[in-house]
């Protein structure tokens, strides 16, 4: 069997942190804002998580997963000479839950497509928002565990924090097949009214650069800012590709009809899903994250769409599905999967994933996820994890004990002592 062909794309879920909260810390995201001060359910969410990754494994997706980070984040607190009097806002930050999102975690480019050979993966510096900037020294640690076969994958260092870089949330390849030669896209902002544009097209193009993609095959794209300001904080909240298939929402990039025309001059197998406005408005699309969702590629060569519950609750957007999965395009399901928790703070089933194209076998085997392993970490979650935190009780102390007892006893569970 060919390297090429033993290659499979593997979603690596973040498993949802025992300190979930809604402190409402992330600018330009709207339900995060909306929900600031909402009482959260880390037991709940981590489950909810649990199932999604469950229901992928049933539909015959390979499945791996990546950790809570340390939180509170204790050094974070002791760079900033935390006391009893600084503001609870920064208490609130060293508690941030967010790495759950790993569409974040790093922007991956697969071995068919770089200079090398091998996998590179870049970690995201997050610089924009404060309570996810902390985030990238743990991510690579733990990256450099999963991903430890240097024949198969390059860890890079993250690009400088003069440039904002948000990882695989505004990055999207399209391809033959996973295994074949692809075409990456870096999609990137230049302003977005009332919020930041959060990734720079300086930091997508030093990715593509460290990374070693072929720039005949590598395209930047400028997303609409009227899609950032009205809540798209990044690209894959209005536009996911999978293989051959583009789906869009039409206001997604700054100038579509020449996005669309420069992807197709380097990938004529493109198959292009464009969502009107006159069908589902970008307010309602960013409301129910119909595009923050998992487009994949089921054992039958079917493309699926798998959304967030909220989408069923949208008469626009359950037309469109209905009309969709009726036609002859290239989506022929439409998956409703129970992420509440998550999309109260701002992600649904493609924020909660990193997708890393590789051979299951090149991958450290802790990081892989089967039934019995889930059941497991069900185990240490129902037993471990909080019911419940209001944000007033970030910064108790019988709470954070819990919360870094619940991650030790997960790090136990699962071999996964490094990391503590």
């Amino acid at each position: 069997m060919s390297e090429a062909s033993k290659l499979v794309e593997i979603n690596f879920d973040g498993i949802v942190g025992p300190s979930h909260n809604y402190a409402g810390l992330s600018l330009g995201n709207i339900a995060s804002s909306s929900h600031a001060g909402d009482v959260s359910h880390p037991r709940a969410a981590a489950l909810q998580g649990l199932a999604k990754m469950r229901g992928n494994m049933a539909r015959g997706l390979p499945q791996g997963f990546l950790l809570p980070l340390p939180r509170p984040n204790a050094g974070y607190l002791a760079r900033l000479g935390a006391d009893s009097e600084t503001d609870r806002r920064l208490l609130a930050q060293s508690w941030s839950a967010s790495s759950m999102w790993t569409a974040n975690a790093a922007t991956v480019s697969p071995a068919p497509d770089t200079a090398d050979g091998t996998c590179h993966l870049t970690p995201a510096n997050l610089v924009t928002m404060p309570h996810r900037a902390q985030e990238w020294p743990d991510t690579k640690r733990m990256l450099q565990l999963a991903f430890a076969d240097t024949a198969h994958f390059t860890i890079h260092d993250p690009v400088p924090p003069t440039f904002g870089d948000e990882g695989a949330a505004n990055h999207m390849r399209l391809c033959e097949g996973h295994g074949a030669r692809g075409v990456e896209m870096f999609v990137y902002g230049e302003s977005g009214g009332p919020f930041p544009a959060r990734q720079h097209e300086q930091a997508s193009r030093a990715v593509a650069r460290l990374h070693g993609l072929d720039p005949a095959r590598t395209l930047f794209i400028e997303q609409n800012p009227e899609a950032i300001a009205a809540g798209a904080f990044h690209n894959d909240v209005v536009a996911v590709a999978n293989e051959r298939v583009l789906f869009t929402h039409e206001r997604a990039f700054a100038r579509p009809e020449e996005a669309y025309a420069e992807i197709r001059e380097v990938f004529p197998a493109l198959e292009l899903v464009v969502v009107p406005e006159a069908e589902v408005p970008l307010g309602e699309a960013i409301k129910t994250y119909l595009f923050n969702a998992q487009l994949v590629t089921l054992p039958d060569g079917s493309t699926a769409l798998i959304v967030p519950g909220e989408c069923m609750e949208s008469g626009a957007v359950r037309s469109w599905a209905e009309r969709t999965t009726a036609s002859n395009g290239p989506i022929r399901q439409v998956i409703p999967v129970d992420v509440r928790q998550s999309m109260a703070n701002g992600g649904g089933p493609a924020c909660l994933r990193l997708r890393v194209v590789a051979d299951p076998e090149t991958v450290d085997a802790r990081f892989m996820l089967d039934d019995e392993k889930a059941d497991r970490i069900a185990r240490i979650i129902e037993r471990h994890w909080p019911e419940s935190i209001a944000p007033g009780q970030l910064g108790d102390e019988a709470l954070a004990g819990e919360v870094v007892s619940a991650r030790e006893a997960l790090l136990q569970e699962l071999d996964l002592g490094e990391l503590a």
